[in-house]
């Protein structure tokens, strides 16, 4: 790969993506996104790889989105162009054809919290502490993650994180069912490790027929979900709340929305 800020390890059958920017709590930004879909597209070229592991060096799997970054786009194209062009890196996590477990400690925010609940398992260490802050951005989650919230959670949970902004400890996202797994951050890759290394174990086509009876289940959702998501947020970065509340927080004073 080209940049280190995602790094991509092959352990025998195992594929070990590695989130590299610990001193911001790999918090992603466009050269990072670049590199997950550069790194999954690599491996879905690889008919030697059974499992894959996505974790986060340092304290954090990811703060989520680069704040420095946000709205920023490349010359000349427009909102929906770029979250399109997000979709379609994020349809890797569909199509690579080995089961992916998410081991995540620490921060796990936003749109690196959604692309973790678009894979096939999610461990988390005791440290684990998950948000979906988005809206009090101004901005709506896009990645489908909220779809397969509902799917695991219910209506209610997703409503009250997304409108919120609260953190979820392990424990509660435990009980929701969001993650299989609480251990301690010590344990934590060794464990993810153990279970990709019994997973690579099995007969692959085995693996790969039940992850397509399963994504046949529940992916319909999450993919009818980004589509709405990609106009809805690019109505919004258009709307007068959302400059209203950049413009409010510049200025430091009190935004007067109007509701459009």
């Amino acid at each position: 790969m080209s940049s280190d800020t995602i790094t991509l390890e092959i352990d025998g059958h195992v594929a070990i993506l590695s989130n590299n920017r610990p001193d911001k709590h790999n918090a992603a930004n466009n050269e990072m996104d670049a590199r997950l879909w550069e790194a999954l597209r690599e491996i879905q070229a690889r008919d030697d790889v059974r499992a894959v592991i996505w974790r986060g060096n340092g304290e954090s799997f990811s703060s989520g989105r680069d704040l420095t970054e946000l709205g920023g786009r490349p010359g000349g194209i427009s909102d929906l162009e770029f979250i399109e062009r997000g979709h379609r890196g994020t349809q890797g996590f569909f199509t690579i054809q080995a089961p992916i477990i998410c081991a995540l400690k620490g921060w796990v925010i936003g749109g690196s919290f959604e692309r973790s609940l678009l894979c096939d398992i999610r461990v988390a260490g005791e440290s684990a502490k998950m948000r979906l802050p988005e809206v009090m951005h101004g901005v709506l989650p896009d990645t489908g993650g909220t779809a397969r919230l509902v799917q695991m959670a219910g209506h209610g949970l997703v409503a009250d994180l997304a409108l919120t902004g609260r953190i979820m400890p392990a424990a509660e996202a435990l009980a929701h069912g969001i993650v299989s797994r609480v251990v301690a951050d010590d344990a934590l890759d060794e464990t993810v490790l153990e279970m990709a290394r019994a997973i690579a174990k099995a007969p692959p086509f085995t693996v790969k027929m039940f992850r397509r009876n399963l994504s046949r289940m529940v992916d319909p959702l999450v993919h009818s979900s980004m589509r709405d998501e990609a106009v809805t947020q690019s109505m919004v970065f258009q709307s007068h709340d959302y400059a209203e509340m950049r413009a409010a927080r510049a200025d430091e004073r009190e935004p007067e929305y109007r509701g459009r």
